[in-house]
């Protein structure tokens, strides 16, 4: 029943934009991979059957409640300041339970050159704006949301993909697809259409918040995250008809809330910048002998950065950790906060 196509699949989205139909799709023409899953787009959605389904390849299950969720990172910010950025795809079981972790044997690294080595090329530069790590370390995020959730998905096991598939295909797939539904949802936009903003100062209820997301999305709340009184993380929910290769995603409100609470929500500027970068000067400033509390390390040439260090302690010229410092100027500690979630 599967085929390799000599073009790029379609995967459908039914778009939660308040001016899209409820049958809009996505059209995926620029999908790296040639996979087409042979299954149907548009039969019974996941979470919604009345009786088994034995075809697991075209039917999420037991995971059949799809989430995207998104961080607002802002201590220190990631991505771009007028952007949301992506969390990943998750599986959840209809009851917002969930497996994980469901085959180490396909716990894939190397991503990026998983990527590159299949054409996916532009999603992989897309990831390293729009998905990026807290503490610069984005390979180990994307290999951990991969292990993590992807492995628990059932229609990207490996006997679903077509005869001659390269190794870690249903992996690209995975990421290409949370790419492409992640565009759907433009969080910070839809916010910022209804006069929402980020602010220093303001603060907003949950019921604002999320009246200004359901307008905007067509009609689905989704669920909203804080850490302590800051607005961080957003969960969007879909049940998913046919594979998650090229299927279509049905948008649903969030099933349960989050942890925000009523009121007094802030929903705080990015900095613009991944954390505060130190470097040595000829003429310091500051009180002689203090240290910040925390820094980016960075190698300079010419008077231009030039790379610096992740958290593990690794070279990269992508967005760098942040370091806590403690200890005096003659003698400190460096540590890192690298803690993957979800």
């Amino acid at each position: 029943m599967y085929s390799l196509l000599p073009i790029a699949s379609l995967l459908g989205f039914v778009a939660a934009k308040p001016l899209l139909s409820p049958t809009q799709t996505i059209n995926l023409l620029d999908r790296a991979l040639n996979v087409d899953s042979g299954c149907s787009a548009s039969g019974t959605a996941s979470c919604t059957n009345s009786s088994s389904v034995s075809d697991l390849c075209c039917f999420e299950y037991p995971g059949g409640l799809l989430v995207q969720p998104q961080f607002w990172d802002t201590d220190p910010s990631t991505g771009p300041s007028d952007s949301w950025t992506i969390h990943g795809l998750w599986p959840d079981h209809c009851d917002s339970t969930y497996d994980q972790s469901c085959d180490s044997s396909r716990a894939y690294t190397d991503i990026a050159g998983l990527l590159n080595d299949n054409g996916a090329s532009s999603t992989l530069s897309y990831m390293q704006t729009y998905w990026v790590d807290i503490n610069g370390d984005d390979e180990s995020f994307w290999e951990h949301e991969w292990a993590k959730h992807g492995t628990c998905m059932s229609t990207l096991e490996t006997d679903c993909l077509p005869s001659g598939s390269a190794k870690g295909a249903e992996a690209v797939a995975y990421f290409e697809t949370a790419v492409k539904l992640f565009k759907t949802l433009p969080t910070y936009e839809w916010l910022a259409n209804q006069g929402i903003t980020p602010s220093s100062s303001a603060t907003y209820t949950l019921s604002a918040l999320t009246s200004a997301l359901k307008t905007a999305s067509g009609g689905y709340t989704p669920a909203l995250d804080c850490d302590g009184s800051n607005l961080n993380q957003i969960y969007w929910y879909f049940h998913l008809k046919g594979s998650v290769i090229d299927g279509t995603f049905v948008p649903i409100s969030a099933p349960e809330a989050g942890s925000c609470p009523s009121s007094g929500i802030k929903y705080p500027p990015k900095s613009g910048s991944s954390g505060t970068t130190t470097t040595t000067s000829s003429s310091p400033t500051g009180t002689a002998g203090s240290l910040p509390a925390k820094a980016t390390i960075v190698a300079l040439q010419s008077g231009s950065q030039v790379g610096g260090l992740l958290s593990l302690g690794t070279w990269s010229t992508q967005t760098l950790a942040t370091f806590t410092i403690t200890g005096t100027a003659s003698s400190f500690t460096m540590t890192s906060s690298k803690e993957l979630v979800g």
